[in-house]
């Protein structure tokens, strides 16, 4: 049976779409009969690729409120087409990949079922094999399969499987092991904050093993109504609530987790958030220790007090394009081309490591953190110091210009290219080489004293441009310049 309006639903790696009623003018466009469709036809290319005619899939879903009913339409494609189905249910991003490399359970791929940090009413699926996340090519093709795909019962059966308990006490394994301790964290005062999303199970099934005192961490009950602030450490609103929790537990460490906890972001015994360029910095520094010379890769939008941070230490700052597959993939092509690259990490607080299969985790990188931790307790020192040489820009600013009218994508080139000229005859401009995404300009101390990125978005009609400035008042300086140039194009709206 056709069934279209399955292609539309692609959004980079990912599916993605409208999964619940309620908000008004949007209309259920990712539903159980697409759902089941597209899960069977994964299956299905699965077999191919293995040879086997009964493959091992393993499904999971965060919290929100279409999930349950998604991922048992997950279940059911896959048992149709002949597969044996671990139902994982509630389960985070990460723990969904790890299936696939289980001594146990040796799944040969995985469905997770989250659209990370979009609105309640949105979901989505994600897909796994053993070589990773798929590809965008492989996913638009498998899209377009599932439209046309006839499906069949095949016998396949399912189990419950609760697999992040086990994801858990591998966590908990390599901490004691990296720290020689049963309970490293005795005495120590850690609380998270799960945003209601699937990261709870870190306080009871991870940080209470290890000792430590979890009192007033917040949000730790999934609830995909989201009541409280939405699961994503880059929202204003849910950080400044973890600063809160921090702060009023006199913590010494704070954890954020997005709803899948493929991300997260940490808050040190101040309460000072370590996050986006300061996190960045955090993950470097042990992968430096550890992997010295390293080349760091990042996304475009990253600090120069980052590069500086980095190459102090030894490493290598390779700024690549936006969106974590973007920045791990690079980070795969540089190693396979004999550059030793240890970290792929976004400012969004996607952090990929080749040590864990290049899998972008959150748990993981709170994970580092908490060895971190542990061993700055032991010398006596802060944690807030681990990056105290960390320069922070002044002033820094994100200004989205919309390009309005039809083919946005060939009118942001143009644009893009006519700002390449109009930077290299700006006094005190130059612009930056190489670069991988976009314009990057460097502004010398008398014309703003900082650098501006003006790039074009991977999914919207959008120009971000970023600014970062070491004095105040610089910002509004490179900005001027920047609308100055922008105002001759009718279709460009700040």
């Amino acid at each position: 049976m056709i069934l279209r309006g399955i292609v539309e639903l692609q959004n980079g790696t990912d599916v993605r779409g409208v999964a619940a009623k309620g908000v008004p003018g949007e209309d259920v466009n990712l539903d159980d009969n697409k759902t089941m469709k597209i899960v069977y036809t994964f299956a299905e290319r699965i077999k191919k690729q293995t040879g086997k005619q009964h493959i091992k899939l393993a499904i999971g879903r965060d919290s929100r409120v279409s999930g349950e009913f998604l991922a048992q339409a997950a279940c059911v494609g896959a048992v149709c087409s002949g597969a044996i189905v671990y139902d994982c249910g509630l389960c985070t991003t990460p723990a969904m990949f790890m299936t696939t490399v289980d001594p146990y359970l040796k799944c040969d791929g995985a469905v997770m079922i989250t659209a990370s940090h979009l609105p309640a009413n949105r979901n989505g699926i994600k897909f796994f094999t053993k070589r990773g996340g798929i590809e965008k090519n492989e996913l638009s093709s498998l899209l377009h399969e599932a439209e046309e795909i006839e499906t069949s019962f095949l016998g396949g059966k399912r189990i419950p499987s609760d697999f992040l308990k086990a994801y858990a006490a591998n966590i908990v394994g390599i901490i004691r092991t990296e720290t020689k301790n049963i309970k490293p964290l005795k005495d120590l005062h850690i609380v998270v904050d799960a945003g209601n999303g699937a990261g709870g199970f870190f306080v009871d099934d991870v940080l209470k093993p290890l000792g430590a005192d979890t009192k007033g961490s917040q949000y730790l009950n999934p609830d995909g109504h989201f009541p409280h602030h939405i699961p994503n450490p880059e929202n204003p609103e849910a950080m400044a609530a973890a600063v809160k929790m921090v702060k009023k537990n006199h913590a010494d460490m704070g954890i954020i987790f997005d709803t899948d906890v493929d991300r997260s972001a940490i808050i040190d015994e101040k309460g000072d958030p370590i996050n986006r360029n300061a996190f960045i910095a955090f993950i470097s520094k042990i992968v430096l220790q550890k992997h010295p010379g390293s080349t760091i890769v990042t996304d475009s939008v990253t600090s120069t007090g980052l590069t500086a941070f980095i190459e102090k230490l030894g490493g290598h700052h390779h700024r690549y394009k936006r969106g974590y597959r973007n920045v791990i993939n690079e980070a795969i092509r540089l190693n396979e081309e004999g550059t030793p690259a240890y970290l792929a990490m976004e400012t969004s607080g996607h952090g990929a490591l080749k040590d864990n299969y290049f899998l972008d985790d959150g748990a993981y990188l709170a994970t580092l953190a908490l060895i971190e931790l542990y061993h700055m307790k032991q010398k006596g020192k802060p944690f807030s110091s681990f990056v105290e040489d960390l320069k922070e820009p002044e002033e820094s600013m994100e200004v989205r210009y919309r390009i309005t009218g039809d083919h946005f994508r060939k009118s942001g080139e143009k644009v893009l290219e006519d700002f390449k000229d109009f930077a290299a005859q700006q006094p005190g401009w130059s612009l930056v080489q190489p670069n991988y995404e976009g314009v990057r300009v460097n502004c010398d101390q008398d014309h703003g004293n900082g650098w501006c990125l003006m790039r074009l978005s991977l999914h919207e009609p959008k120009l971000p441009t970023n600014i970062e400035s070491e004095e105040k008042g610089g910002c509004q300086m490179i900005l001027n310049k920047i609308d100055e140039f922008l105002s001759h194009y009718q279709m460009i709206e700040k």
